[in-house]
Order: C-alpha cells, then structure tokens, then sequence
C-alpha cells in the first residue's frame, strides 16, 4: 500500500509541474498532456502488476504433505494439544492448503480475512469444519472441529475470523511456518518399494534402543518404518497425535509407524509397561537419508 500511495503521488506531482509548465508556453500544452497520460498509464500498470503479485500463493515447494507449525494471537484459538501446535501443510499444483484440528467444536465457521467482511459473506465464502478424532496422550481420544485453511503466504501472519456458537465474528492473526525442506520427506522422489535406513533414537532413560537399520515402506507414496524395540514392554506409540499399536504378538515391540521427515528429529511417544505402572515416555526418532537403500524383491 505504501508503494501505491507512492506512486499516485509522483502521478499527481507530475501533473502539477507539467500543467505549471504548459501555461508559461502555449505550445508546449499537448505535449504536457502527453507526459501526464504516460506517467499515470506507467503508475496504474505498476499498481496493478503489484496487485496481481500479492494475490498469487508464495510457494515453491514440491507437491506433497508437511507438518508445519501453525501459531495463532489468541490463547482460545489455537491447534489442539495433541497436535503439537501444528497442521498438515498440503501442497498441490502450486496452491496451498493447511488442516488443523482445533480444540472443541464451539468454532463453528472461519473466513479468510476480517470479521467485517465475514458477517456480509455468501456460505460458499466460509470455511466449513469436518470433524477430526484426536488422541491425547493419556490415550483418551476426542471429536473436534478441523478446517482447511488456504494459505497464500509463508512465515507471514495474515487475517483468519471466527464464528462462535453465539454468533459472533471475531479477528484473529494466524501464520503458517515454512516446512524444513532440507529433513522433508518428498515422497513423489520415492517409488514405491522397500527401503532400509538407520535410525536413531535419543530420549527417555537411554537405555532403550530401537533395531537400525529397520525397513521402510512406501506406499502410493506414503513412508513407513518398522520400528523394533529392545523390549517386549511397549503396548503402543504416539506419533502426531496418533496412537498405533504393536503388529506382533511375540517377542520385542515392533510398530509400523508414519514417517514425515527425514534428517531431523521426530517427536514419538512410547508406552512402556516395564514398570509396576504404565508410563508414556517421550523420545525422538531420526531417519539418515544418506543410508537410504532400496532392497529388492528377488
């Protein structure tokens, strides 16, 4: 907007001098006129090429799913806690998208911009909730609303209003985080197969430890890891929010869990009955890309 207002002001000081000039010489009217119309043709393309850019989403990131942090101004409006303060980053054919799951279902509509504008706005122009299941880390699980948000703009806040049950549209600031592509997982560069990778385990009392390297599994372009544990005493693991449980019934724990990144440390939980109670102890998991190897079929 700053740059706009610059702009029709050097438009309005042009007309100014060139008008002040032309009345001093009489024949040097058509041609101030002609300097005028070039120099506001010039500011109205500019405004307009700077209207088109803002429009367009900023990304350049390749097709695929991110877990991303997705923060808010508001302690009443936020992600839930078992999603760790994040969403699904969805990005398709350059356009952006984020899933978050919310707290309750007492957030009955949002609307991309300010609550103003969302109290005259067409049904088609609001976000409608789907209804997630979230589970927490107790293992209790949940109904909540969840939205698709659409993003035009990375690590930048932007206008996002809410409707409560009473009625009542209200402002909120929200920001979507840029994915660290460096330790992202671009599925689409993995064919479907079995791969094997090291992984690493860090957390809890250390002296657990997981089989590395373990095999990986992609499927329509979803990862999975098979992690082994050095236990038979975990019943089931978190992983964003989701609970899976153990795919044997002998021998040491083993999961089939979702895999989201490579190269960076990965936020699980394991419970663990080894103890006179059950207890869900926090550890990262991290997955070396460099190890990666397709094992073949034959």
């Amino acid at each position: 907007m700053k740059k706009i207002f610059v702009l029709l002001c050097m438009a309005a000081f042009s007309i100014f001098m060139v008008t002040g000039c032309g009345g001093n010489t009489g024949d040097t009217g058509n041609s101030g006129n002609t300097e005028v119309s070039s120099e506001l043709a010039d500011a109205e393309t500019t405004i307009a090429e700077d209207t088109e850019v803002d429009a367009e989403p900023d990304t350049s990131m390749a097709d695929g799913e991110y877990q991303v942090a997705f923060d808010t101004d508001s302690s009443m409006f936020h992600v839930n806690e078992a999603c760790n303060g994040k969403g699904t980053l969805t990005v398709e054919n350059g356009k952006m998208t984020i899933h978050i799951s919310l707290v309750s279902q007492n957030i009955v509509n949002l609307y991309c911009g300010l609550a103003a504008d969302a109290e005259a706005a067409s049904k088609e122009e609001l976000l409608w909730p789907s209804v997630d299941t979230v589970t927490y880390s107790d293992g209790t699980t949940e109904e909540v609303y969840g939205y698709d948000v659409p993003v035009n703009v990375l690590d930048q806040e932007f206008d996002l209003a809410i409707l409560g049950k009473k009625g009542t549209w209200y402002d909120h600031k929200v920001s979507v985080a840029s994915p660290e592509l460096s330790g992202e997982v671009n599925s689409m560069e993995l064919s479907d197969g079995t791969y094997s990778i090291e992984v690493s385990l860090e957390g809890g009392s250390g002296k657990a430890t997981v089989t590395s390297p373990c095999m990986l599994q992609v499927e329509e372009g979803k990862i999975y890891a098979e992690i082994e544990w050095s236990s038979s005493h975990y019943d089931y693991m978190l992983v964003d929010g989701e609970k899976y449980l153990p795919v044997n019934a002998e021998g040491n724990s083993v999961f089939r869990i979702p895999v989201s990144a490579f190269d960076t440390p990965l936020d699980v939980v394991g419970d663990t009955t080894a103890m006179s109670t059950p207890h869900e102890v926090e550890y990262t998991l991290n997955f070396d890309s460099a190890t990666l190897t397709e094992v073949s079929n034959e």
